[in-house]
C-alpha cells in the first residue's frame, strides 16, 4: 500500500487524495517526531509558569480570561473537545473525515502547535487502522477552525463517541481503537485547542474538488466539441491564433481540446450549407472563453490550496524563537473565497452546457435533427425530460453559487464576530460538484445520439472513440423512447469514472 510520510513542511495535494480517497497509510518522519518534541518542551516550561498563558493555562475564546490552575487543565482540554463535538445533521462522507484528520495531523507535525509526538502518532494509527470519526455536516462557521467537525475528530482519539470501523459499522469509538490496540490519547496542557483550532475540513473539501473540476473541464471540453460537430458548426472559431491575442491560458487550453476532438470531422463548417449562419451560437462559439474563465479561476484556488498545504493553522502557535503566540490564522476566509469562486464557475459551466443541449434538440436551431433527438417525434418524447432534469440540475447549481463567505454571522459572545463560514461554501461547492458531473452526463448523452443521427457524415475519429466507448458501457444510442433513468446513470457512471476522457485521449493524446 502506497505511503505517505509527513514531515514539518507540509503536505500535497497528491497526499491528501492518497490518504483520503486511496487509503494510503501515513507515517511520521523523524524531522517531524523531533519538532514535535521541541515544542512541547517549551509549552510544559510555559505551563509550569505563574504567569498565564492563552491555550495552555487558560479558558478560551470569551472565556480567556480566567487562569486554569495545574490540577484543573487535563480536565479543560478534554472538556474542549467534548463540549465542541455539538455537530448536528447527516454525517459527512469517509473521504471528508480522513481529509480532515489527515490536514490536522500535518499543521501537528509542524511542531508549531505545542503537541506531544505520541498524540500525533495516534493520530497516524486512526487514520492506518481505517477508523472514521462520526462528523456531521453542520458545526463550523469557518473561524477558530472547522471546530465542531474537529472535535468529533479529536473524541475519537480520546475514546469516546462514535466512529466508522474499516468495515462501514458504526460503534463506539473507544471499542474500535481497543480492536486496533490503539490507547486512547490523555490530553495535556493546549493539546485539545490544537486538534481544533483549523480550516482542515474546508481546505480538504477544495482539494477533492479541485481533483474532480479538472476531470470536469476536460470532459466538458470534449461534451461540447461534440454538440458543435452534431450542431454542423465551425471549428475555424478554435483556431489558436484567435486565443492567441486574448492570452487566458484556459481558454486557449479549452480551445485546444476542443480543436483535438473535432480534428478529422466530416461534421464541421457546414455552416453555410442549407440554413446559412454567420456565426454558431455563443453557447458554442464561446465554449472555450466560459470553460477558460473557469479553468483560470482553478488555477486560482489550487495557489491558494498549496498556501494552505504549506501552513500551520493554530492558535496560539511555537515560533522558530521559542514563543507562543496569538493570532487570526484560523481564519477561513482564503479558502472559503476560492471555494465560492469555483462554486460560480461551476455554474455557468453548467448554464453553457445546458444551452447545448436544449439546442440539440429544437428542431428549429439544431439544423436538421428531429425534434428533441426522438425516433418519432409525436408518439416518441426523445430527450424532452432529460433536458427537464438537465435545466433543474443548473438550476440548483445557481443557488448553490450564493457565496457563503459573504454572510458572516457572529458567535461566541461577539468574540468571534466575524467568520468565513467556509466549511457551508465547501460543503455547497460538492454538492455543485456532483450536479455539474450529472449535466455533462446529459449533453454527452444528447450530443452522441445527435452525432449518431447524422447520417451520410463522417464524425471525428475521436468523437467515434467516444460513441463506441459509451455505448459499450451501456450509455444506449438512439431509438424509441425507453426507460430513460437507467441510460442517464450509465452515462453520469460514464463521465464520473474517467471513461469519456479515457476513450478520447489515445485518440487525441492527453487533454490539457
Amino acid at each position: 500500500m502506497h505511503t505517505v510520510v509527513v514531515g514539518t513542511n507540509g503536505v500535497t495535494a497528491s497526499d491528501v487524495l492518497a490518504v483520503a480517497r486511496g487509503g494510503a497509510r501515513v507515517e511520521l518522519s523523524g524531522e517531524a517526531l523531533a519538532a514535535l518534541a521541541a515544542s512541547r518542551e517549551i509549552v510544559e516550561a510555559l505551563a509550569a509558569k505563574p504567569e498565564p498563558v492563552y491555550g495552555v493555562s487558560t479558558g478560551f475564546g470569551a472565556l480567556a480570561t480566567r487562569h486554569i490552575s495545574p490540577e484543573l487543565r487535563a480536565q479543560l482540554q478534554r472538556n474542549i473537545v467534548r463540549s465542541h463535538a455539538a455537530g448536528m445533521g447527516p454525517r459527512v462522507e469517509r473521504e471528508v473525515v480522513r481529509a480532515l484528520m489527515f490536514l490536522r495531523l500535518k499543521t501537528v507535525c509542524s511542531g508549531r502547535t505545542g503537541v506531544r509526538p505520541s498524540v500525533a502518532q495516534a493520530m497516524a494509527d486512526v487514520l492506518n487502522a481505517g477508523i472514521t470519526p462520526v462528523v456531521h455536516e453542520f458545526g463550523s462557521l469557518g473561524c477558530s477552525g472547522d471546530l465542531a467537525p474537529l472535535s468529533h475528530c479529536a473524541l475519537t482519539l480520546m475514546g469516546e463517541g462514535d466512529a466508522e470501523g474499516p468495515d462501514g459499522v458504526v460503534r463506539p469509538a473507544g471499542e474500535l481503537l481497543a480492536a486496533h490496540g490503539i490507547e486512547p490519547v490523555e490530553l495535556r496542557e493546549k493539546e485539545g485547542l490544537a486538534l481544533l483550532n483549523g480550516t482542515d475540513g474546508m481546505l480538504g473539501m477544495l482539494i477533492m474538488a479541485l481533483a474532480d473540476l479538472d476531470t470536469l473541464y476536460r470532459s466538458a471540453d470534449v461534451t461540447a466539441a461534440l454538440s458543435l460537430e452534431a450542431l454542423l458548426g465551425t471549428d475555424r472559431v478554435l483556431a489558436p491564433e484567435l486565443h492567441a491575442i486574448r492570452p487566458h491560458p484556459g481558454q486557449s487550453a479549452s480551445a485546444a481540446n476542443m480543436l483535438a476532438v473535432l480534428k478529422g470531422s466530416e461534421l464541421t463548417g457546414h455552416h453555410q450549407d442549407d440554413a446559412p449562419r454567420v456565426q454558431d451560437a455563443y453557447s458554442v462559439r464561446c465554449a472555450p472563453q466560459v470553460a477558460g474563465a473557469g479553468r483560470d479561476t482553478m488555477a486560482h484556488a489550487r495557489l491558494v490550496a498549496d498556501r494552505e498545504l504549506a501552513a500551520a493553522v493554530d492558535n496560539p502557535v511555537v515560533l522558530p524563537d521559542g514563543r507562543v503566540e496569538s493570532n487570526g490564522n484560523f481564519h477561513g476566509a482564503p479558502v472559503a473565497y476560492v471555494l465560492d469562486f469555483l462554486a460560480i464557475a461551476a455554474a455557468d459551466l453548467a448554464s453553457i452546457t445546458e444551452r447545448r443541449t436544449d439546442r440539440l434538440l429544437d428542431k428549429n436551431r439544431s439544423h436538421g435533427l428531429p425534434p428533441f433527438l426522438a425516433d418519432d417525434a409525436g408518439v416518441d418524447s426523445g430527450l424532452m425530460i432529460a433536458q427537464y432534469t438537465q435545466a433543474a440540475l443548473v438550476s440548483e447549481m445557481k443557488r448553490l453559487a450564493v457565496p457563503a463567505s459573504a454572510d458572516s454571522i457572529p458567535s461566541s459572545a461577539m468574540q468571534e464576530d466575524h467568520v468565513s463560514m467556509g466549511w457551508s461554501a465547501a460543503r455547497k461547492l460538492r454538492t455543485a460538484v456532483d450536479n455539474l458531473t450529472r449535466v455533462v452526463a446529459i449533453e454527452l448523452y444528447a450530443a452522441t445520439r445527435a452525432v449518431e443521427l447524422r447520417a451520410g457524415l463522417t464524425p471525428a475519429p475521436a468523437t467515434r472513440a467516444v460513441v463506441a466507448a459509451a455505448r459499450a458501457a451501456g450509455v444506449a444510442g438512439p431509438g424509441p423512447d425507453r426507460f430513460l433513468a437507467p441510460d442517464l446513470a450509465a452515462a453520469d457512471a460514464f463521465v464520473r469514472g474517467g471513461h469519456l476522457l479515457a476513450a478520447v485521449e489515445p485518440v487525441t493524446g492527453p487533454l490539457a
